[in-house]
């Protein structure tokens, strides 16, 4: 188990109502109406928000990594985040794709800095060993299997 050793930033969050509820940030800065997968409502679930907070999470180390390695991250970084809820073994359980668009860098740098983020993103930390996780670099300028830009 990971243990901090000082502790940087804590959110804090009211939830109401569950998944077909409300979350709201103490600070305000989150206001989010949330709805199941796959019902009209609208808002968001949790695998959109998780999705969402490793990506960006993500992102920064991978930027923390490339200032380490004195490369040059390309303007138009991207992930593609997937987030599955699914059943296993009678319960219910995640799994998870990072698709890491890197355009314009050589593999194996790219591979490197991956790699190295994968190891130091807190997120990648808290599941490595707990989810099924799958990460693909990508370095095409092209959306995966779409022949679309990256939004």
């Amino acid at each position: 188990m990971i243990q901090l050793e000082k502790v940087l930033y804590t959110a804090k969050t009211r939830t109401s109502g569950g998944r077909d509820g409300v979350s709201r940030s103490s600070d305000g800065r989150l206001d989010v109406r949330l709805s199941s997968p796959g019902t009209p409502q609208s808002g968001t679930n949790p695998e959109q928000l998780f999705a969402a907070g490793w990506s960006a999470c993500f992102i920064g180390a991978l930027k923390a990594e490339a200032a380490k390695m004195h490369v040059a991250l390309p303007a138009d970084l991207a992930i593609d985040a997937e987030v599955d809820l699914g059943i296993t073994d009678g319960a219910y359980g995640l799994a998870a794709r990072l698709n890491v668009m890197l355009p314009g860098l050589g593999r194996e740098v790219a591979q490197r800095l991956v790699d190295a983020a994968h190891q130091t993103c807190p997120y990648s930390r808290a599941t490595r060993g707990n989810i099924d996780v799958s990460i693909k670099l990508i370095l095409s300028r092209l959306h995966p299997g779409s022949g679309k830009q990256p939004t």
